[in-house]
């Protein structure tokens, strides 16, 4: 029987040993979690039943598990390293194969597509051309490298103070933009049109007995005889006039756009104070193309452009996989798993949702390895095999010493 206990002692601390030595070579895996053998003792079957002096027959390996405990983060350059902090998978489809990782190196494909180092393709909600994400099924994301369209101005909102004490300007001569005795003061602001051209339109305030009359140009050459308003003020230099005003009809200065294009234009908060002219704000919500720049990926795993013309677009959402029971995935080498029977079903959804992890951008997660205590757990286990192996030379002597009676 003994000679029995110690061949099961041997082979136990042999797969400790193993799963030791696999440990300490992925001491600096990305991603990696560490194992741990669990056994489990051995006792034969009794057609009477257990008895309380029954002795065991041995020890089995019941189950190599592994530690899903997470590993420290470390910085790196790439902005497509991305670390898990938390609980959750990156969701990953090789060629409709699903499989889950922790270890967060990606790279971008010829196709655009953001892979693993064996070219599985990380999935997320994919974005439209407007960056609104698709919340249905996870789908392979990539970086689009395509320009940005550009964004034709349709309002304009100027925020000014009018100085109360201006003298009024006479209607004749008639107003001029050559001539700066015609108008008060004046702003100039940068509007684009469909194809992203840009041009400046001008504005020009008259002081006038019943208020202010505004007049506008574009590229210099101006739009109407007459003025596109009238701002009116109340004794408290408040703005009584509605906004916003009718559309300005501006024209294309650039052949091939949409000419003229409808701009409107709020002036609300604008004061007539007795002060000097000021412009406080002056801003429109049109630009020019634009071609990626780079990408930035927020703790909920937003793909962020960020493009030329100084605009941003959402390129994509990165997903993650949360399991009831991690342990009972399958390991299938290159540092992924697939789901089983025992793990549960993923439950997939963003980051920083539920129980799921945030994410950290230009990052990695180290294995969670403790090389100091494999050490330890490796000279446990080495002296586990020498005493197994002593109970097999014990049991060795014992038959040499019956043999020789």
């Amino acid at each position: 029987m003994s000679f029995q206990q110690g061949l099961s002692g041997l082979n136990a601390a042999s797969k400790n040993l193993d799963v030791v030595g696999n440990n300490v070579a992925n001491a600096s895996t990305v991603g990696f979690k560490q194992s741990q053998a669990v056994f489990a003792d051995l006792y034969a079957n009794s057609l009477s039943g257990s008895g309380g002096s029954q002795v065991g027959i041995g020890v089995k390996v019941a189950q190599v598990s592994q530690q899903f405990t997470q590993g420290n983060i470390t910085t790196t350059s790439n902005p497509l390293d991305i670390a898990i902090n938390g609980n959750g998978f990156f969701r990953m489809d090789n060629g409709g194969e699903i499989t889950y990782q922790r270890n967060g190196q990606f790279q971008l494909d010829k196709l655009g597509f953001i892979v693993n180092p064996t070219g599985s393709k990380l999935t997320g909600y994919t974005a439209d051309a407007s960056g609104v994400l698709s919340t249905g099924a996870p789908a392979p994301l990539s970086i689009s490298t395509a320009d940005l369209a550009p964004l034709i101005t349709s309002e304009i909102g100027a925020v000014l103070n009018l100085d109360s004490g201006s003298p009024d300007i006479p209607a004749l001569p008639a107003f001029d933009i050559a001539d700066p005795t015609t108008f008060t003061n004046s702003t100039a602001v940068t509007v684009y049109d469909s194809l992203g051209n840009d041009q400046t339109l001008q504005m020009f305030y008259v002081k006038r007995a019943a208020g202010w009359d505004v007049y506008a140009a574009s590229d210099g050459v101006q739009i109407g005889a007459a003025p596109i308003a009238n701002l009116t003020f109340n004794t408290s230099g408040v703005l009584t006039t509605a906004m916003p005003l009718a559309p300005i009809n501006v024209p294309a200065t650039a052949p091939g756009a949409t000419s003229p294009f409808p701009i409107a234009v709020d002036f609300t908060g604008t004061t007539q104070f007795g002060a000097n002219f000021s412009v406080n704000s002056l801003n429109q919500d049109g630009f020019t193309s634009g071609r990626l720049a780079g990408f930035d990926l927020s703790a909920d795993g937003v793909l962020l452009g960020r493009y030329t013309n100084g605009q941003t677009a959402v390129l994509g959402q990165v997903v993650l996989a949360g399991f009831a029971n991690p342990n009972g995935l399958q390991p299938m080498g290159n540092n992924q798993w697939v789901e089983t029977s025992t793990s549960g079903v993923p439950l997939v959804g963003a980051p920083d949702s539920g129980s799921l992890g945030v994410l950290q951008s230009r990052a990695v997660e180290d294995s969670n390895v403790d090389l100091t205590a494999e050490l330890v757990n490796m000279i446990t286990a080495q002296r586990m095999y020498q005493a197994n192996a002593q109970t097999i030379q014990a049991q060795d002597e014992i038959l040499q010493t019956l043999v020789n009676l």
